[in-house]
């Protein structure tokens, strides 16, 4: 054996030999192409160690899963805590092995009935991450990348699905319930689980790396008014402030970006709607919680199976249009993406105020333009600017929602649409979240700042004492006197 020295490489005739074209038979075959430098390697990230199935035990997982049910939807409504499903499903699979005369090992028969359970009562390989309160996201990115986001933070988590007929008999489970399809003709649904959790579902061929879930979790406790105070989302007076909007009847749009809370805050604004008033909801997969007993919840419903002319169909627009024959006092649309828009600004046009609504914005002027584009996306031929004018006299108020470079979730601006001054919408802001570091008209986007008032008091201090509110000048930073 030769010592180091002997084998170190002559530096200049190695850099000549990278640099020389390689000489290749004519006959020869291609050359493999040259390994990719893992992902720790190229970009310095470490995934964590993945939690996955042992083969054998896997393959029989995948065997016996329909075996062990009567039917396909047999176990959709089972809980995998509950004993009493345990143990018809465990009883299934006893009998099953000793039909078969299988013999296993004690560790690999309990890794086998745990890994059987999660998926027939549970949610496969990520029933842990959903039963987890702590978790508030979870997105799967083909069989093997799985997400999660915890106190706003997003980690890569250590478990995996076996393969993508596993991560599709989860997949599948969960559409089953709400009668929606999950296939070559449908690739893209979306759903939610029982807990009210809101599921998107995307597979091949859009979703290259195979089945993409992405779930949105609610917390089992309803959040109030008190608890977004306690977070620093909102000060007592902007809460106090914002009761007297709702009470009033004035028309909301919260605004935000995905994951900013929107959601949750349309949650709370609807809780000051008095328990006297018919309130209908109106959303793609149901998530809101409202407390009050007349609520009337409607969700949009998919084509019937088979069905090539849409029969079935239900829409967010559809709903809509049928509410207004329903009688509500206030209709609460969950999110605006479509034509829909148009019905709603006619139907705050038309006796139906005190009604809410979120949209995807990263401003309120933002919000403000995307409604303009979402009421042309109706197929009525109808100006920009009369769509404007829709825009100014149904709207009166719009809250700001975003998620801040710490992962908190807080209200960054309130505006109130003042009208018009020509053919432009005339804005005002009230309450603006600031940093003691900040600088600059727009909102800071960085933890450790409160939502301050700008100065300005609102144009509605009649209609907020007619609803029986009397605000003080403070809330809105005008002195210690006076009333807004």
């Amino acid at each position: 054996m030769g010592s180091p020295l002997s084998r170190r490489p002559n530096k200049p005739v190695e850099e000549a030999r990278k640099a020389a074209p390689e000489v290749r038979p004519a006959n020869a075959p291609p050359s493999p192409p040259a390994p990719e430098k893992p992902v720790e390697e190229a970009r310095g990230y470490v995934p964590p160690p993945k939690r996955r199935t042992t083969p054998r035990v896997a393959e029989l997982r995948r065997q016996l899963r329909p075996k062990l049910l009567a039917a396909p939807n047999e176990a959709d409504e089972w809980q995998r805590d509950n004993p009493e499903h345990q143990k018809i499903i465990v009883d299934r699979l006893n009998i099953f092995l000793q039909r078969a005369n299988l013999q296993l090992p004690k560790p690999e028969y309990e890794e086998l009935r745990e890994a059987l359970l999660d998926d027939i009562l549970g949610w496969g390989a990520i029933d842990p991450l959903i039963r987890d309160r702590s978790y508030s996201e979870i997105m799967v990115n083909g069989p093997d990348i799985i997400f999660a986001e915890r106190k706003g933070k997003l980690i890569e988590t250590e478990y995996v699905f076996d393969d993508e007929e596993h991560a599709d008999w989860v997949a599948q489970k969960i559409v089953r319930r709400l009668m929606r399809r999950f296939d070559r003709e449908h690739p893209m649904t979306d759903a939610r689980l029982p807990d009210g959790s809101r599921v998107h579902l995307v597979r091949r061929p859009s979703a290259l790396q195979g089945i993409t879930m992405t779930i949105r979790k609610f917390p089992e406790k309803v959040l109030t008014v008190q608890d977004l105070i306690r977070f620093g989302s909102m000060t007592q007076e902007v809460a106090d402030f914002l009761q007297a909007c709702i009470v009033a009847r004035l028309n909301i749009v919260v605004a935000g970006g995905t994951g900013s809370g929107k959601t949750t805050l349309l949650n709370v604004l609807s809780s000051f709607i008095p328990e006297d008033e018919r309130i209908v909801t109106i959303e793609d997969a149901a998530e809101l919680q409202l407390t009050q007993r007349h609520v009337v919840r409607l969700e949009t419903a998919p084509p019937v199976p088979g069905a090539k002319d849409g029969t079935g169909q239900l829409t967010i627009r559809d709903l809509v249009r049928g509410s207004l024959r329903m009688r509500p006092d206030r209709i609460v649309i969950g999110e605006c993406r479509g034509g829909e828009a148009l019905d709603m600004l006619q139907a705050m046009n038309t006796g139906h105020d005190g009604s809410l609504t979120t949209i995807h914005a990263n401003s309120p002027r933002d919000a403000i333009a995307r409604l303009e584009t979402l009421a042309l996306m109706a197929g009525v031929d109808l100006p920009v600017n009369v769509v404007r004018r829709q825009i100014a006299s149904a709207i009166q108020l719009i809250i700001q929602q975003a998620r801040l470079k710490d992962g908190s979730r807080k209200i960054v601006q309130i505006s109130e649409i003042q009208g018009m001054e020509g053919d432009s919408i005339v804005m005002q802001d009230l309450f603006v979240y600031r940093t003691p570091d900040h600088k600059g008209p727009g909102p800071s986007h960085t933890g450790g700042g409160t939502l301050q008032p700008t100065g300005y008091r609102t144009k509605f201090s009649e209609r907020f004492e007619q609803a029986g509110f009397k605000l003080s000048a403070k809330i809105f930073g005008s002195g210690a006197g006076g009333r807004a």
